[in-house]
């Protein structure tokens, strides 16, 4: 017979952020332990609101399935002695195993006979098995953690209930002082203790009390009221998919209405009007159909149509008040020049180990000028760089950002356009934090890209240099993501940039223009190239490209963040090419045997005069052809130059004793395969290819 199980825990309300992923999650490590407890199933339905976590098992087995296993004990020699008396080994294994040495078989594995047990364990009933699901609820984690009355446990909110059902047989789960029963909580307004008859009636029941327990419905209903109130009124709304997640998450009951604000507030920027909304109020905003922003904004309610204008009032009195303080510091901002800001900003630090916000921006400004330089900038774009290097952190120390944090950028590029800078400093301005996440989106002009990855490298050069590289989880000052965006951001303008070398270029010229800080920034200069190459990495696993692929990139020897990105999209391009399994054989052969010597680079002239085969030759004079300038060439003529050696390797190997008895021989066959061994780890470690 097939069962249905009920599993709810009721809490106080969860955040947001965390509903989502906390249903997931326990869903995920529900599927785990049945597994392991070798409980069959059909399927595990979500439910989850701000207050409630639940699953829903259905199609559960009646019990564990049975095990026959052949246990393997001491050998024969050991559980008997000379005279075929039982030893202690052997007793204390078949008491082990819950039988006797009447039990015992013996088996041969290997040449050498052993004793063995035959068990059969009769599986639990499901209704034992589930009473566990106490310690995978316990196990959760969280990103934040809270204790309450005496209790050691920590979880994201306190239980207050437990709902737990096999079928309509209440399951007595405890977990500190909440024992699982069938009552349930409805909305905490609208609805009322109930009991859950059966484990399969959960979702109705729960409607019936103002709870809408699948999220998916409960979302679905929300965006249909929005867009019914959009249709009504002729409006545009924007449903950002993140707003309305958030939003779905802080209700039980959802009722979409409208609110409206005053006109003048209009005068303000769009950002200003969408963040006071969207990000501060948890508004949707409303446009024309020009899309302009009207006087309106769309919320959702927890709970009824009851009282709503009242609802509606309220909400907009809120938003009033933050709109009101935006047009005042709006205003107040654009009293004062930019140069008030910058030099505000001479008392602002950027780290107290580190220096001032002022100095960061002489830095960064000066950079810009080498990195401008080196990626082709025109003269007016490094004259624009140069700008908004000298500028684009004043917007931070406005009224505006320091009420309206996530405006910083934004602001910086709206206020330096009223005052009068060009179009290409102010957008610079705001793509310089570009991306704000993993994938978020990039700058789109060149000057916005050389200004980000200035800003970037100069964080993450100081703050490695004053000792506070990223560990574990550990990363306050954001350096991964700041890394990340270097990553990007290079490949996607298609810059070639050396980390070494533009990272010595940077510091030379801080030293040269005495604007860098009084810390050593060349000292950590290995564990920043290996810190990027972990995000070139992420990247490329983000791409879903083969675990191979990444791990022979990994351990090129070329630093270069474009070129690595190249060889990974040449590799993989050709990883299905009919020769490229023979060609990687050839290369890897070179590899394994120059791996176990070291030659010097000094040390790495062949002399012709040495050699005994044709094939020798053949193949010094097709390495001589194809290493010229092959250091600079890009990775797909570097790979086709590779590629071009699999026959004169083969019949190299095939015709020569690699390892002569004549050392001046050995050596100068050892040379040859170094100087090969070394092209190829320039492109990457072909080694840890998988080409079987």
């Amino acid at each position: 017979m097939a069962h249905t199980f009920l599993l709810e825990v009721g809490l106080e309300e969860m955040p947001a952020h965390v509903v989502t992923p906390s249903i997931k999650q326990l869903v995920k490590r529900t599927k785990d332990y049945l597994k392991d407890q070798r409980i069959e199933f059909d399927d595990i339905k979500p439910f989850s609101t701000p207050r409630r976590l639940t699953i829903q098992i259905t199609g559960l087995a009646d019990k564990q399935e049975d095990i026959d296993e052949s246990v393997k004990g001491p050998a024969k020699k050991i559980a008997q002695d000379d005279d075929g008396n039982w030893s202690k080994a052997a007793i204390g294994f078949t008491k082990g195993q819950g039988a006797t040495t009447d039990d015992i078989t013996f088996k041969e594995v290997k040449g050498t006979e052993y004793v063995f047990v035959e068990k059969h364990i009769d599986g639990k009933p499901v209704s034992e098995v589930l009473m566990g699901m106490k310690d995978v609820i316990t196990s959760m984690t969280f990103p934040t953690l809270m204790k309450w009355n005496v209790y050691d446990l920590e979880f994201i909110r306190p239980i207050r209930w437990m709902v737990a059902l096999l079928d309509d047989k209440v399951l007595p789960i405890k977990i500190l002082d909440v024992t699982a029963g069938n009552v349930s909580r409805g909305h905490r307004f609208l609805g009322q203790y109930t009991t859950i008859e059966s484990a399969d009636n959960y979702e109705k029941t729960l409607h019936d009390q103002f709870v809408i327990v699948d999220a998916d419905k409960r979302k679905k209903l929300i965006k249909d009221q929005i867009e019914q109130i959009s249709k009504d009124n002729n409006w545009v709304v924007n449903i950002n998919p993140s707003l309305l997640e958030e939003v779905n998450n802080l209700v039980e009951w959802p009722t979409a209405f409208y609110g409206n604000f005053d006109k003048k507030y209009l005068e303000l920027p769009a950002d200003v009007l969408i963040t006071s909304m969207r990000d501060n109020q948890r508004f949707f905003y409303v446009q024309d159909q020009d899309k302009n922003i009207l006087p309106y904004f769309i919320s959702v309610r927890n709970g009824n149509k009851d009282y709503l204008e009242n609802v509606a009032v309220g909400n907009e009195k809120v938003l009033t008040a933050r709109l009101e303080d935006a047009m005042f510091f709006y205003k107040e901002d654009q009293s004062n020049d930019i140069d008030f800001y910058v030099n505000k900003l001479k008392k602002v630090s950027f780290h107290d180990k580190i220096s001032t916000m002022y100095e960061k921006m002489q830095r960064v400004e000066v950079i810009t000028q080498v990195l401008g330089k080196h990626v082709g900038l025109s003269d007016t774009e490094l004259s624009d760089v140069k700008r908004a290097a000298q500028i684009y952190k004043f917007d931070l120390v406005t009224g505006m950002v320091g009420e309206f944090s996530e405006l910083q950028g934004i602001m910086g590029e709206k206020y330096a356009l009223l005052k009068g800078e060009n179009k290409s400093v102010a957008t610079a301005i705001r793509e310089h934090y570009m991306p704000i996440s993993a994938n978020g989106d990039l700058p789109a002009t060149k000057v916005g890209a050389v200004l980000a990855v200035a800003d970037k490298f100069d964080s993450i050069l100081t703050f490695f240099a004053a000792g506070m590289i990223p560990s574990g989880s550990n990363d306050p000052y954001a350096l991964r993501r700041q890394a990340n965006g270097i990553v990007r951001i290079v490949n996607n303008q298609k810059w070639n940039f050396n980390l070494e070398n533009m990272m010595n270029s940077f510091i030379k010229s801080e030293n040269e223009h005495e604007v860098a800080p009084s810390l050593d920034q060349t000292k950590e200069f290995n564990d920043i190239v290996v810190f990027i190459n972990d995000r070139i990495i992420k990247v490329l696993k983000d791409d879903k490209l083969r675990h191979d692929i990444i791990d022979a990139i990994s351990e090129t020897k070329n630093h270069n963040i474009l070129f690595i990105f190249e060889v990974a999209n040449v590799l993989n391009q050709h990883k299905d090419d009919d020769e490229f399994k023979k060609s990687i054989e050839a290369l890897t052969r070179v590899l394994r045997i120059s791996n176990k010597q070291s030659f010097n680079n000094d040390d790495l002239n062949i002399d012709e005069s040495l050699f005994e085969k044709d094939s020798e030759k053949k193949l010094y004079e097709k390495v001589s052809t194809i290493s010229e300038n092959y250091y600079q060439l890009g990775a797909n003529a570097e790979f086709d130059k590779l590629m071009s050696l699999k026959d004169v390797i083969n019949d190299y190997f095939d015709e020569t004793m690699v390892m002569a008895k004549d050392d001046n021989i050995k050596n100068n066959h050892l040379r040859q395969m170094t100087i090969i061994a070394n092209m190829i780890n320039w492109f990457a470690d072909l080694d840890k290819l998988i080409v079987k």
